[in-house]
């Protein structure tokens, strides 16, 4: 076993950035955000890289949360500094990256947990695994951005009750609210990520990044402004090389080869 907080790996496309932090169930301290930060740089700079499956290392926690006893040192304007601020920086930058995300939902995702697979694109949780913003139950409440993405995600009032009372919920109940794409089998968990990686990784990685940028960014604006901003993206992307080939192989009955172009 490594002692990497953050082991990535690079398949067919896909990188693999797994937390590795097992004996504190992954929980989330500086050096571990400093180790994701560090994993997506690599895996972000890496042209081979398509397409970023995020998970935990072995089956029982994707990531638990916050390092408690760590947290429990702090101090309002020591966390506000040191910690808080760097927490929303990482876990923005699952929202911001231009290569598409994918969560592996594997097990526990607690508070920081929870918090972050709200940050990435497509969802996919074992059957056997729980989410949950529990902070409230140790008199805190979510500040890695909880209690702004999930309102945002479900309803205001099913995320408030989940906020409040700190109920941590199955794979099913997640499906249900429309907080992940799908339950899967753990011990199929990554191969079906895999494959949903797979259906991306043979699509323009520079269309996606336009594509990710009109999702993200439109969803900050009024419907006006968003309609304004996708038709700004969309007519970028016909000065694209893929864009053409795209258009060409459908013409052609043809399979486009995108280059990122």
């Amino acid at each position: 076993m490594s002692d990497d907080l953050v082991l990535t790996e690079v398949k067919d496309h896909v990188g693999i950035l797994t937390f590795n932090r097992p004996k504190v169930l992954h929980a989330i301290d500086i050096p571990m955000l400093d180790a994701i930060e560090a994993a997506l740089d690599k895996l972000e700079a890496d042209p081979d890289v398509r397409v970023i499956i995020v998970t935990g290392n072995g089956e029982k926690a994707f990531m638990a949360g916050g390092d408690i006893p760590e947290l429990n040192r702090r101090r309002a304007l020591d966390h506000y500094w040191k910690f808080a601020g760097q927490v929303h920086h990482t876990f923005r930058r699952f929202e911001t990256s231009d290569k598409p995300n994918i969560a592996a939902i594997n097990g526990y995702a607690f508070g920081g947990g929870m918090e972050l697979l709200l940050s990435t694109d497509i969802r996919l949780m074992a059957d056997t695994a729980r989410i949950g913003l529990t902070e409230i139950v140790l008199g805190l409440f979510p500040g890695g951005g909880g209690s702004q993405r999930l309102p945002r995600q479900i309803s205001q009032c099913r995320a408030s009750e989940l906020m409040f009372t700190g109920e941590h919920i199955d794979a099913e109940e997640a499906y249900r609210l429309g907080i992940i794409n799908r339950v899967v089998p753990q011990a199929d968990l990554m191969t079906e990520a895999m494959a949903v990686a797979k259906k991306i990784t043979d699509k323009s990685p520079m269309v996606l990044a336009f594509l990710k940028r009109a999702i993200k960014e439109g969803l900050d604006m009024p419907l006006p402004s968003a309609l304004a901003h996708e038709r700004a993206m969309i007519s970028l992307v016909f000065d694209t090389e893929d864009a053409h080939e795209g258009c060409g192989a459908f013409s052609e009955k043809r399979k486009a080869v995108f280059k990122g172009q």
